[in-house]
């Protein structure tokens, strides 16, 4: 009877002993991201660090105790399961996102750009003054990525017209192009100073952001008016129009406590959110959230503001630069030289509407 309980205590034990996973956060990200998992049971008897899979591929631990691991995506990953394994037991199976790498050996600056065909446009934007090979890839269903644009010189901000006519700001010396859908260039505006963000409203204006801060709107008619102007010290490096009406405006410096702006239709300007490092590219969901490339208490992603102000990362990855939503319900992350596809279930509030 004696040998029977101290059996039956052992396996209560160790049953109880069995790693829980309870909540892993966020719930995606990009290879290379880091992930806080909470739970319990994470190092069961002294077998120190847990070791972590995403599917069958194990991912480095960067800190562990018995209720917390902070673990970093690893190349080759893909969305299924994240597990805890203490060398006894295996952790119950939690579910995860993992961004799809997509095109690569690119240079992003800003937002990629989508078609109305889905067809996503990304750029090789190089150092100021670089002349590169190809300005622009187009990168169609298949994800089969090929040049579109040779011609442009420094391409940062890009924004497609009702007419599928793709709009492109020159860093390098402040003009504006006009790209039709066979790639052929025009110049549209110049003289935009150190032309960055790009955005149109919904009577069809086009606002160019200026690395110094001030916002130009260009009428369809190719008048140019001085919109707003930010403190010098900020920059209108990436715009977005949120579903209030407002633009919103970010640019990224060397404080972790930079902040999103916004500019009302009469153009003043107001600060939206502070506290983030290097905010950059800019997305707005149909529900009025607000996403960008930043980081949030020292944590590198996707943030999503709700419209009552609140912050939260939302997808986990380091050198993210901007976001674009597809339309079935997908993201397309920009980081500084490469494309991902994220299944994010989240639909993206329509640029032209």
């Amino acid at each position: 009877m004696a040998r029977k309980g101290l059996s039956q205590l052992f396996s209560r034990k160790a049953i109880d002993g069995k790693p829980e996973i309870a909540e892993v956060h966020p719930g995606a990200a990009i290879p290379g991201g880091e992930v806080e998992i909470r739970g319990s049971n994470f190092s069961f008897n002294g077998y120190g660090r847990p070791r972590v899979t995403f599917g069958d591929v194990e991912a480095p631990v960067v800190i562990s105790s018995d209720t917390f691991v902070i673990a970093r995506v690893p190349d080759g990953a893909t969305s299924g399961q994240v597990t805890v394994n203490t060398g006894a037991y295996r952790s119950n199976p939690f579910e995860f996102e993992v961004g799809v790498p997509i095109a690569e050996n690119l240079h992003p600056v800003a937002n990629p750009a989508l078609d109305s065909e889905g067809n996503i446009f990304a750029t090789f934007s190089g150092s100021r003054g670089q002349k590169v090979p190809v300005s622009i890839y187009r990168i169609d269903l298949n994800y089969s990525v090929k040049p579109f644009v040779s011609d442009i010189m420094n391409p940062s901000g890009m924004a497609f017209d009702p007419f599928g006519y793709l709009y492109v700001s020159s860093r390098h010396d402040g003009t504006v192009f006009r790209v039709s859908p066979t790639g052929a260039v025009t110049k549209h505006v110049e003289g935009m100073g150190i032309a960055t963000g790009l955005a149109f409203d919904a009577t069809g204006n086009l606002y160019v952001g200026d690395r110094s801060g001030t916002v130009f709107k260009i009428s369809r008619e190719k008048q140019i008016f001085v919109f707003a102007t930010l403190e010098p010290s900020i920059a209108a490096y990436h715009l977005a129009f949120g579903p209030d009406s407002y633009l919103y405006v970010t640019g990224p410096t060397t404080s972790s406590f930079d902040a999103v702006h916004r500019i009302s239709p009469a153009g003043g300007v107001e600060t939206f959110y502070r506290g983030l490092g290097r905010p950059q590219g800019l997305a707005f969901d149909v529900e009025g959230n607000l996403y960008l490339a930043a980081s949030l208490s020292g944590r590198k992603g996707i943030v999503r503001i709700a419209p009552d102000r609140r912050a939260e990362l939302v997808i986990s990855g380091a050198g993210l630069v901007g976001l674009a939503f597809t339309a079935s319900r997908g993201l397309i992350l920009a980081s500084t030289n490469a494309l991902y596809h994220l299944n994010f279930n989240v639909r993206g509030l329509p640029l032209l509407r």
